[in-house]
């Protein structure tokens, strides 16, 4: 090997010769593809120093020696590609026309196949569905299926457990059932000597004797016992009434009541902790003296449980007897001058906004 030329003193630095041959970037010299280098533009592909590396987003195609393109070979799949990568997917079939793709049954259980019949809305028990028509209350829907009294396009009902999602089809006592309307709310002053019910065994007067017959379908919230006067609520919508009927909703009641015998109001502010009579517990109730005509005195008391002859029970335990009871409000809603046996319906707004405050 010869030993390097030293540079002359007195002579100029040669220029660096300007490279003359184009190379596209990626393109390797043959040092660098025995020596296993890279170059920037193998960078830029992201080739490793074995050449092999990420495919590249575009890759130009490559002529062939006669100037043809050069026709594709079909890749054979590589041992080591994951699970997966080494398949196609076949080509997609044409559809005939008229032709739809089934779909999966969207509710596989029998009870509820009708649900498709309601644009999809959830399914839910039949005597919810009736109850909120106005047909009845639940209870009373639950016992009326038991006699065979609610059929289904026809066919005769043998368990309240059946869903729905709506009552197209239903009939009861062959009856043909709308669909549910808006929720009405009626103040009905109730008279004494009637029964809060739709018809009594014994034949009794009940409220549907003096209700208007231009009345629709209502159902009472809550009852008023035969000798109890005063406000009495009325809806057409089941799911309502159950809703005011539950103790967890807190409804406040208030009445006055008339009694024989004396208390003071020291004894009926005892009542505002509640007071257990017979082993039955009753809750918070506050109670007020109001005034004395004789031996008899006028007592308000406003409760929130509204338990079967709760006011009489507890004016008992003190010794009192009670010879008249009237309700003159039940939450906002207000007897005022209300004539007896005279019904007045709440208007729709006053109904939404007292249903927003409920549990």
């Amino acid at each position: 090997m010869q030993p390097p030329r030293k540079k002359s003193p007195g002579k100029p630095a040669r220029p660096a010769r300007q490279r003359t041959d184009a190379r596209t970037p990626g393109t390797r010299t043959p040092d660098a593809r025995t020596s296993g280098a890279r170059t920037p533009g193998d960078r830029a592909e992201g080739k490793g120093p074995s050449g092999e590396g990420k495919a590249a987003r575009s890759r130009p195609e490559r002529p062939a020696q006669d100037g043809q393109p050069r026709q594709e070979r079909a890749r054979k799949p590589r041992p080591d590609a994951p699970k997966g990568q080494t398949e196609r997917r076949p080509p997609r079939k044409p559809r005939s026309q008229g032709t739809a793709a089934p779909k999966p049954s969207a509710n596989p259980h029998p009870a509820r196949a009708r649900a498709a019949d309601a644009g999809g809305r959830e399914p839910q028990r039949i005597a919810k569905l009736l109850a909120r028509a106005g047909v009845a209350s639940r209870r009373e829907i639950e016992r009326m299926i038991t006699e065979g009294r609610v059929a289904l396009n026809g066919e005769v009902l043998t368990t309240p457990a059946t869903l729905l999602a709506s009552l197209h089809g239903v009939t009861v006592d062959g009856q043909a059932v709308g669909a549910p309307t808006p929720t009405r709310l009626f103040l009905f002053h109730k008279p004494s000597g009637f029964l809060t019910t739709e018809r009594d065994p014994r034949g009794r007067p009940t409220i549907y004797d003096r209700l208007p017959p231009d009345l629709p379908r209502v159902m009472p919230i809550g009852r008023l016992d035969m000798a109890t006067e005063g406000l009495l609520l009325l809806t057409t919508d089941g799911e309502f009434k159950r809703q005011m009927e539950l103790p967890a909703t807190g409804v406040p009641r208030t009445y006055r009541a008339r009694a024989f015998g004396e208390v003071s109001q020291t004894q009926l502010e005892d009542l505002i902790e509640g007071i257990e009579i017979d082993g039955v517990r009753y809750g918070r109730i506050d109670a007020n003296l109001e005034r004395r005509t004789g031996r008899n005195q006028w007592i308000e008391m406003t409760l929130t449980e509204g338990k079967n002859r709760e006011v009489r029970r507890v004016l008992e335990y003190f010794g009192l007897e009670v010879n008249r009871l009237i309700r003159t409000r039940y939450g906002p809603f207000a007897l005022g001058e209300l004539a007896a046996g005279a019904v007045e319906e709440v208007r729709q707004h006053d109904l939404v906004v007292f249903r927003k405050t409920l549990k």
